[in-house]
């Protein structure tokens, strides 16, 4: 990868601006004009190492190469050049590979200049758009976004053309349990089960009685509520005044808060060494701030 130039030059230029190039570069004209549709040799074409996606079923390969085969590569290939008569994908690489089957001599492709951390940022985005991922790849690819370039949840729901509760929603799936998680990838489980689950104290053992049970997001929502709510409690006569917090606790609670960005409060059981803390957000964007700190991630 580059270094800090190169990093510097991607977020510079904004996700719009970025996307506004690869719109321009997928519909250019004109041979031989500077990043016009032009076709190369394959065996001249290598794909990104460091594209994000690892895992190309063979399903979904067969029925493009088939489509190729009949069709022809319609979309030109993103590229850039690496060297002399080389050249690396930008976008594009599931044709280069559907190609390479049909036994294509050539591809169309668009030649355009991209440094390294511009050409991934491309790839995340190219997989992000695509119709068949799963809604926790989707969520991954999002938060690749924000932890490695610094795209915010606004940025990205303007530039992608996606809601911003849509994101902020997917976003909050990666704080379940890395088997739940699965669940999602595999199909048992949809997004809405999935956020149902979100809030629950054992999201593991609900989304086990969902899968099992074969149960609605609505029914779900109800299981959820039913675990959080715990067993009635004895009532009793009257309520034990809050004790009054000393100068200690109140330190400590603005120390918290300057250092969190929100209200922290702290709630210690008068001789014991128990208690509560809680923690005020004021918008999703805290609220997925606060999830990556207490995830550390």
């Amino acid at each position: 990868m580059a270094g800090g130039t190169d990093r510097k030059r991607g977020l510079g230029r904004g996700l719009s601006a970025l996307m506004s190039d690869v719109a321009e570069a997928e519909t250019a004209a004109g041979p031989g004009a500077p990043g016009s549709n032009q076709k190369i040799p394959i065996d001249q074409i290598s794909p990104n190492p460091d594209q994000p996606r690892k895992l190309f079923e063979d399903r979904d390969l067969d029925d493009l190469t088939a489509s190729i085969k009949e069709k022809g590569v319609i979309q030109p290939l993103i590229v850039r050049k690496t060297g002399a008569d080389q050249f690396e994908i930008v976008a594009g690489e599931r044709r280069w590979r559907a190609a390479q089957r049909a036994q294509l001599h050539e591809l169309p492709v668009v030649v355009r200049e991209f440094t390294d951390v511009e050409v991934l940022e491309v790839a995340i985005i190219e997989n992000i758009q695509r119709a068949d991922l799963n809604p926790i790849e989707e969520a991954a690819g999002y938060r690749q976004l924000m932890d490695r370039f610094g795209h915010t949840q606004e940025k990205m729901a303007e530039a992608l053309g996606k809601s911003r509760s849509h994101i902020a929603n997917l976003l909050r799936l990666l704080g379940l349990p890395e088997a739940v998680l699965q669940m999602v990838r595999q199909g048992a489980l949809s997004a809405g089960h999935a956020r149902a689950l979100i809030p629950a104290q054992d999201p593991l053992k609900l989304a086990q009685q969902i899968v099992k049970g074969g149960l609605s997001v609505r029914a779900a929502e109800a299981l959820v509520k039913k675990e959080r709510s715990g067993p009635a409690e004895t009532p009793r006569a009257a309520a034990s005044p809050t004790p009054e917090k000393d100068a200690d606790t109140k330190a400590l609670e603005g120390d918290l808060s300057a250092n969190l960005g929100m209200k922290v409060e702290l709630s210690h059981k008068p001789g014991a060494e128990s208690g509560q803390m809680t923690l005020h957000y004021k918008s999703l964007d805290d609220l997925d701030e606060l999830c990556r700190i207490l995830g550390g991630s």
